[in-house]
């Protein structure tokens, strides 16, 4: 049985090309690139010609590049070291900061903000509208005096929703400019302290293979992605740090990453994603796109035409082209997903990093959608290898997986 795999939101396989650039790191290009031999510095040379890829393809300095271990330590750097920063200044000992994020953003985000509201940091978090993403005026009257950090994602890992975050860029930059002028304006005995910028992150690890990620187009101070989202390997990741951003290390004892993040540098994975992410140039990414929409477009229509009592989570008018989650009413998700396993088609009922967890997801309840009805949820996000024969094959199995779950479900209505 040939398996079908629709869960490129989880993890891609890794590219051939990818690999191959991967592959002598291991056995012959093998240095630390710490050491200063010629070992050293020709892994060193696989690592910088890496950090210029990322660099590139963020349009940003190179120096503002910190390797992590993932998206999820991307994000923990981001948030928690951002506040460790100030808190470092005794200048901001008695001050009470305030931090805005959405209620739909990944756990990564979301437990860092949690811990630090049982530490007295005070946090708001952004409901969104009925598609997934969140009102632009209700964010905008959100932020406070004391606002110092905003981080939103840019793309959901589990319906697809993409935030609008240029335009929440340009307003935080709008209120920074502002800030600044109004304490310039004042004589210089009444002028106090400067104004306290506020900072922008945005987890963008759905949106790499898909949306623009130019920092200074979305006006971002910081911009985190993981490498196996983007048909590179596991366990590599980076952090955009924006010059003069405030940030302090969460992992000491090596000091690498000009002190940001301690720790051996993982060359191999890092040459990957180097290598995963200057393959995302524009031609490829608009044929890949094109390609994906066409074929989610033909599942969702299938699913929908064959399928009664289905509920489309995904607004596609404003979602990356992979992802297409559905709501089959009365099948819990977990059932539908075990059945399509054993027909060699691999799906999922929401965050990989959540799949362990019995809970509904919070970002279909953030959404408006009732419990019961979340815990019916699939979704298929699919990548740049699948096919048409792959699609119209799940399209014809899906439907008697279905008719056969509800009919063994006591309280299902036909």
């Amino acid at each position: 049985m040939k398996k079908i795999y629709l869960d490129h939101s989880a993890t891609t396989p890794v590219d051939p090309k990818v690999l191959k650039e991967m592959l002598p790191y291991f056995t012959q290009k093998f240095g630390n690139a710490s050491s200063i031999h010629g070992f050293g510095q020709e892994a060193l040379a696989g690592a910088d010609r890496a950090r210029e890829q990322v660099a590139n393809f963020l349009n940003c300095e190179t120096g503002e590049i910190v390797f992590t271990s993932g998206a999820t330590e991307s994000n923990n750097l981001a948030v928690r070291g951002f506040i460790k920063a100030l808190q470092k200044n005794k200048a901001n000992q008695n001050k009470k900061f305030h931090i805005i994020t959405s209620l739909v953003e990944h756990d990564a985000i979301l437990e860092p903000c949690m811990e630090l509201e049982k530490n007295g940091i005070e946090v708001t978090y952004l409901p969104v509208k009925s598609n997934g993403v969140v009102d632009i005026n209700k964010f905008e009257k959100s932020i406070k005096d004391n606002t110092v950090l905003i981080s939103v994602m840019y793309v959901n890992s589990e319906v697809g929703s993409i935030q609008p975050i240029r335009e929440m860029g340009k307003i935080i930059k709008k209120i920074n400019e502002k800030r600044l002028k109004d304490w310039q304006r004042l004589s210089a005995k009444d002028r106090g302290e400067k104004p306290q910028k506020i900072y922008f992150h945005t987890d963008a690890t759905q949106a790499v293979n898909f949306l623009n990620c130019d920092t200074k187009y979305l006006h971002v101070d910081m911009l985190s992605l993981s490498g196996h989202k983007i048909y590179g390997p596991k366990g590599i990741g980076a952090l955009f740090v924006k010059n003069e951003t405030p940030l302090a290390a969460m992992q000491l004892g090596g000091h690498q990453e000009k002190n940001m993040r301690s720790g051996t540098l993982n060359v191999v994975g890092i040459v990957g994603l180097g290598k995963a992410i200057s393959m995302l140039d524009k031609k490829n990414v608009e044929k890949n796109n094109k390609k994906i929409a066409a074929l989610r477009d033909m599942l969702v229509l299938g699913i929908k035409k064959n399928i009664p009592d289905v509920v489309l989570n995904t607004d596609r008018a404003n979602a990356t082209p992979s992802h297409a989650h559905f709501s089959f009413l009365d099948v819990e998700g977990e059932s539908s997903l075990i059945s399509l396993d054993l027909e060699g088609i691999a799906v999922s009922t929401g965050s990989a990093c959540a799949s362990g967890s019995l809970k509904a997801s919070h970002v279909l309840l953030a959404m408006g959608i009732k419990v019961e009805v979340a815990h019916n949820s699939v979704r298929f996000t699919l990548g740049k290898n699948n096919t048409a024969e792959e699609i119209r094959k799940t399209i014809k199995v899906l439907p008697p997986i279905i008719k056969r779950l509800r009919e063994m479900n006591p309280l299902y209505k036909n």
